[in-house]
């Protein structure tokens, strides 16, 4: 026990000495983060940045063929053979994509989640969408000339802190009010829990070092005896001298930081949020079961739970394109409920 301690007092002072050397992106200001961290300074997390560590990570040509490779069981060893086509920056009703490439003619699509979500293949039909349309950019949809597109292939990689199955497959005809027996269109995502998927994590090793990094983050931030920008500070910091994704730790060391500061702060409001609404609709219920019926009652509750969680996201800091990519509603629906309270 008592060299555990010491190994992460070690930690801390490293965190403490250690020196910026890279540019600030993603954030928008920094911050002492208290008595003992004088010169060390934490970055706040810019709630725009729209970027995760996920897909930092994965922009790398030959990290992101090695997961290919695990996910598909094959063997391609050029990098170069893979182009990454995700669009930067590109937000399309909140929808975003962490990393999108061409390889073997297929478009894959993959995405990393904490949170399990329902309406995975909605976002990923709006995402495609608007890959086609830059796929095929220049060329005459109207004409008598076949158009060839990719085959899309749709990846979740989950390694949220919920029980989730291994694998699953999400289907958009699941969102359908009227179920039909052969929709005339569907799509289909692969849902991993990467938890649990030994062999996918040693086939790839920058996924299983991710995991590992994203375990420590949760380690200390969870004990709540150190401010989160601490937590996360000292998780890359042991990283980094274990050899855990160091050499991309060592590079991106600010921008990881910023960024893991903002995924558990968003993966932590959203659990806030669901038992909050759950709680407050069961409450509301109950005073209202009487009146028009409980099933009603709960309804009204969670309504109005859930206005009230949006309000707190929006006064912390939060945007409304942002509540909006994960409660399930549009950001116009987002405003709208702001503006009535």
């Amino acid at each position: 026990m008592k060299q555990k301690e010491t190994k992460e007092n070690k930690s801390t002072q490293e965190i403490h000495q250690t020196k910026e050397k890279n540019d600030v992106n993603g954030t928008q200001e920094t911050h002492n983060p208290g008595e003992g961290n004088e010169g060390r300074e934490i970055p706040i997390p810019n709630r725009e940045y729209k970027s995760t560590v996920f897909a930092m990570l994965y922009r790398d040509k030959k990290r992101l063929l090695s997961l290919y490779n695990a996910l598909n069981h094959t063997g391609h060893e050029n990098p170069e053979e893979l182009t990454i086509v995700t669009l930067e920056n590109a937000i399309y009703m909140s929808m975003k994509n962490d990393v999108s490439f061409l390889v073997d003619h297929r478009l894959n699509l993959y995405e990393h989640q904490s949170t399990p979500n329902p309406n995975l293949p909605l976002r990923n039909l709006f995402y495609v969408s608007r890959q086609y349309e830059k796929l095929v950019m220049g060329q005459s949809l109207y004409g008598r000339k076949r158009v060839n597109i990719p085959a899309p292939r749709f990846v979740v990689l989950y390694n949220g802190s919920e029980d989730q199955p291994e694998r699953a497959i999400l289907k958009l005809s699941q969102l359908y009010e009227t179920k039909e027996e052969s929709p005339m269109l569907e799509l289909a995502v692969e849902f991993i829990n990467i938890n649990h998927n030994q062999r996918l994590k040693e086939e790839c090793r920058s996924l299983k070092e991710y995991m590992e990094f994203i375990e420590r983050i949760r380690h200390y931030a969870d004990r709540g005896d150190r401010p989160l920008a601490e937590a996360v500070e000292l998780a890359v910091t042991e990283c980094i001298r274990e050899g855990i994704l160091a050499e991309f730790l060592e590079a991106n060391r600010r921008e990881v930081v910023s960024m893991s500061i903002f995924e558990y702060d968003e993966e932590k409001e959203l659990k806030l949020l669901r038992q909050a609404e759950y709680e407050l609709g069961l409450e509301e219920g109950e005073k209202r079961g009487q009146e028009i019926g409980e099933k009603r009652g709960q309804e009204i509750g969670e309504k109005r739970g859930q206005s009230t969680i949006l309000h707190t996201m929006y006064q912390k800091g939060f945007t409304a394109e942002q509540i909006a990519a994960f409660t399930d509603k549009s950001p116009e629906e987002v405003r709208t409920i702001l503006e009535e309270m």
